[in-house]
């Protein structure tokens, strides 16, 4: 198996595990969804669904490149909740806490860097 296809498939891995953790752990997500938000539940149950659906989207060839692009978007869209997180002090009372640090590196480190994953795979043939 090439390195291209073990990339796609982590992808997926990634996006299914996050997905379910939206149905398995949704006070968690409650929390960081900003305040201004309506129906807290009813987005994080989207994100899950939406996370699975295209975690299956990219396995195949037909899908992956429109899969890869809605990644993006999707992750675009959280990034309200990573801007309320350090808003409120990187600390949910009951919930995640981390150092205001720790956020900064999530918005902009890790969240960029999983648009260019994201984005890795659009065109991969396998």
């Amino acid at each position: 198996m090439d390195l291209k296809r073990v990339n796609i498939y982590f992808l997926s891995a990634f996006y299914v595990i996050a997905g379910v953790n939206h149905f398995t752990n949704p006070d968690f997500y409650f929390t960081l969804i900003p305040d201004y938000l309506p129906f807290h539940e009813a987005i994080n149950f989207l994100s899950g669904f939406v996370e699975l659906i295209l975690a299956c989207g990219v396995l195949f060839k037909k899908t992956r490149k429109i899969s890869s692009y809605l990644i993006v978007l999707m992750l675009i869209s959280f990034i309200p909740a990573h801007i309320y997180f350090l808003q409120i002090g990187s600390c949910v009372e009951g919930g995640l806490c981390v150092s205001e640090w720790i956020s900064w590196v999530r918005l902009l480190v890790i969240h960029p860097l999983l648009i260019i994953w994201a984005l890795s795979i659009k065109n991969v043939e396998k």
